[in-house]
């Protein structure tokens, strides 16, 4: 490991920790542009943290340390895969731990951190909030193992680093049929995972639809904005872990130089901008899902998954 390695590394938390609201604030600019509105600008989520982070702490009276403990355990647990993911560089200092089992643990550590929040407040919108984002959870969390699984065959590892590497190295690997079906997995549970449409609405607050709006309502102030933060967070890094998965090109390699870094950091920037573009622009176009009928979506999803898998060790057996 070298100390480029590590600034590497350092560089993409970072990256991941100042640009989330800035990918934020540039979905919802698309998003007005396309609708014939002005909109509020890029840098516009930036101000709001800052006046959010600038209010005095208003805690719900009889909650516990879950709910002050939540907001810093998933805006953590985000910034730990921001870590270990390959991002701007193939390594990292915990690159270890850098397998899909991980990933996943760690995105459900941040919703089961958030869920129990919601319930420790008492209230009833809480308590729904939860509900619906457990089941949501349950259906998502084993479709990204299974896509991510996948796209492991090939590789021969469960390392995303090595899935990476073995992508880069074999571009065909993106056009198969495994890979494809994978791609439209993945594309559906982030979605469902960061709480965009069809699933969620984020600009709403309709007590009948809202999911993880409904889990967040008591929280104000600078508890607030980090609960804000690690979901901008959480969405650039799953745009981030997507694009480098089907398209690594531009990522340094284990051992990168200053001008790889440098073309690491630009590359990634370009695909998750490139990415967000595209479903802002997709938002503008779909109408939000009836609540009952986005368990069928899901399903559909962890269907493509486990064809994906089925497809990936088929593949796998006849190119022996």
């Amino acid at each position: 490991m070298t100390a480029l390695a590590v600034v590497a590394a350092a560089a993409q938390v970072a990256a991941v920790l100042l640009g989330a609201p800035l990918v934020v604030g540039g979905m919802k600019q698309i998003r007005a542009r396309l609708e014939g509105r002005a909109g509020a600008g890029v840098g516009q989520p930036w101000r709001d943290l800052r006046k959010l982070f600038r209010k005095q702490q208003v805690t719900p009276r009889g909650t516990t340390v879950v709910f002050a403990l939540a907001p810093a355990i998933a805006a953590g647990s985000t910034l730990l895969i921001a870590a270990i993911i390959p991002l701007v560089a193939l390594g990292s200092p915990l690159d270890g731990a850098a397998d899909l089992f991980g990933v996943v643990g760690l995105l459900f550590l941040g919703t089961v951190a958030l869920t129990l929040a919601a319930l420790d407040t008492g209230t009833a919108f809480g308590g729904m909030g939860s509900s619906r984002e457990i089941t949501i959870a349950a259906l998502v969390e084993p479709t990204i193992l299974l896509a991510v699984f996948a796209l492991s065959v090939p590789a021969h590892s469960a390392n995303l680093a090595a899935i990476v590497t073995a992508t880069a190295g074999d571009p065909g690997q993106v056009l198969t049929v495994s890979s494809v079906m994978a791609f439209v997995a993945l594309v559906i549970v982030i979605i469902a995972e960061t709480g965009r449409l069809p699933v969620d609405n984020p600009s709403t607050h309709l007590e009948l639809t809202m999911i993880h709006e409904a889990m967040i309502l008591e929280y104000a102030g600078p508890k607030l904005a980090l609960v804000e933060w690690a979901s901008g967070m959480r969405l650039t890094v799953l745009l981030g872990l997507l694009a480098n998965l089907f398209l690594p090109w531009g990522i340094a390699p284990a051992d990168p130089t200053v001008l790889e870094v440098l073309v690491g950091l630009l590359a990634i920037a370009l695909k998750v901008a490139v990415l967000a573009a595209v479903l802002a622009a997709g938002e503008v176009f779909i109408a939000k899902l009836r609540l009952f009928r986005v368990p069928e979506l899901l399903a559909g999803s962890f269907l493509l998954a486990l064809l994906a898998v089925t497809a990936s060790y088929f593949l796998a057996t006849t190119s022996v």
